[in-house]
């Protein structure tokens, strides 16, 4: 066979491996656990750190104070040095809107060795621990919940102990009303779900740890056992490192796609979505040069060389290289499908998927350079030169 057609074949193995042997990742059927309501309801604190989110705020904080929830519940909005009223403007949502206790508190800059969101988690936390919740929901400013959200979360949690899960996490439905979001994000979610297989984070035993940040709820003896948010406080990928750390100290942890929980968040460019990915994209990588050198090529080989082969086999006439790519291709579009379909999204993007694949790569290569650059991670105008990725035992 041709130089060509053996990397067609490559990639159609690859692709096969893929699609049985990596936790069934492209499968869209993890959802929030249903269980009998506690006899019960235990205390929550909802943690929001906020830094300018005056934008979202009129949509997302409404939806939290609005919360139908039986047992005591609370708010702590932890404005984080911010420079657009979001403090201020969380107050007078919340003499407008009523509903849940809220109170906004501002913990000043991050001491050294902190990333800034942990800092403000890490404040918040403090404040809360002062009424003694049995939950903490960790839930981003931009980050909508429909009424029942807590209700269902905290059931869903089940009773303490070895047949309850200490935490609980929903990647929020993303925004996709733009072009560029149409294409980019539904993307995301599934890369993110290739990389940390959500069948394999809710199996009991499994080491695959993961959660999306933007909904979690922690159980708080949990969070104390694992030394919360202190054990995780350089992460930049702080959903994941508290999952792992959660993981490793015992508790039983739940990741699934959600219904209910939406990001009112909009990224109407490709400026605003690479900057989302690039920032914390090298971090996934460990800051490692090594693994960034195998990270390229695997990624041209699994999503570049499908449509690459698929059309110099054709025009070559080489059809072992034309049908092995073509195979490939096939394979990655099918196991694409079902995340559109999550997303409500036209099935004709799923063919669409290597050049998406290419923005990742590229952005993920940009990460690397801007960490050489010693601009590392950079967020609401703070940069993180050498963060960790998440913490290894």
């Amino acid at each position: 066979m041709s130089a060509v057609a053996w990397i067609a074949v490559g990639s159609l193995i690859a692709w096969v491996w893929l699609l049985l042997g990596q936790g069934f990742f492209w499968i869209t059927d993890q959802r929030l656990p249903v269980r009998a309501e506690p006899a019960r309801w235990p205390s929550v604190a909802v943690v929001v750190p906020a830094r300018d989110e005056a934008p979202v705020l009129p949509v997302s904080l409404p939806s939290l104070l609005a919360q139908d929830y039986p047992g005591e519940v609370f708010v702590v909005l932890v404005d984080d040095c911010s420079t657009d009223g979001t403090g201020t403007l969380a107050r007078e949502l919340a003499d407008r809107c009523g509903g849940l206790e809220l109170r906004v508190v501002h913990p000043g800059e991050p001491e050294p060795g902190w990333t800034g969101k942990l800092w403000a988690v890490r404040h918040g936390i403090a404040v809360a621990r002062r009424r003694n919740p049995e939950f903490l929901l960790l839930t981003d400013a931009d980050i909508a919940h429909e009424p029942d959200s807590l209700r269902e979360l905290v059931a869903a949690a089940g009773p303490a102990g070895p047949d309850g899960y200490a935490l609980v996490s929903q990647m929020a439905r993303l925004r996709v009303e733009s072009c560029w979001e149409r294409l980019v994000v539904p993307a995301f979610v599934y890369f993110f779900g290739q990389l940390f297989p959500f069948r394999r984070v809710n199996r009991q035993g499994a080491r695959t740890a993961a959660a999306a940040g933007g909904c979690v709820l922690l159980r708080d003896e949990a969070a104390v056992r694992a030394g919360v948010p202190e054990s995780i406080r350089q992460a930049v990928i702080d959903d994941v490192s508290l999952a792992r750390v959660v993981k490793r100290t015992g508790g039983r942890i739940w990741l699934g796609l959600a219904e209910r929980v939406d990001s009112v968040r909009p990224y109407p460019g490709l400026g605003e979505l690479w900057r989302m990915v690039s920032r914390s994209a090298y971090a996934q990588l460990g800051h490692s040069p090594l693994l960034l050198a195998g990270t390229v090529p695997g990624l041209a080989l699994v999503y570049l060389a499908p449509p690459a082969t698929l059309v110099t086999g054709s025009v070559l006439d080489d059809p072992a290289a034309a049908w092995a790519g073509g195979l490939a291709w096939a394979v990655m579009t099918g196991t694409y499908l079902p995340m559109l379909t999550y997303y409500r999204q036209s099935l004709w993007l799923a063919p669409l998927l290597p050049f998406t694949a290419s923005l990742y790569l590229l952005m993920t290569v940009d990460s690397a350079v801007q960490h050489y650059r010693g601009r590392g991670a950079a967020w609401k105008g703070r940069t993180y030169a050498r963060p960790e990725a998440a913490p290894e035992p």
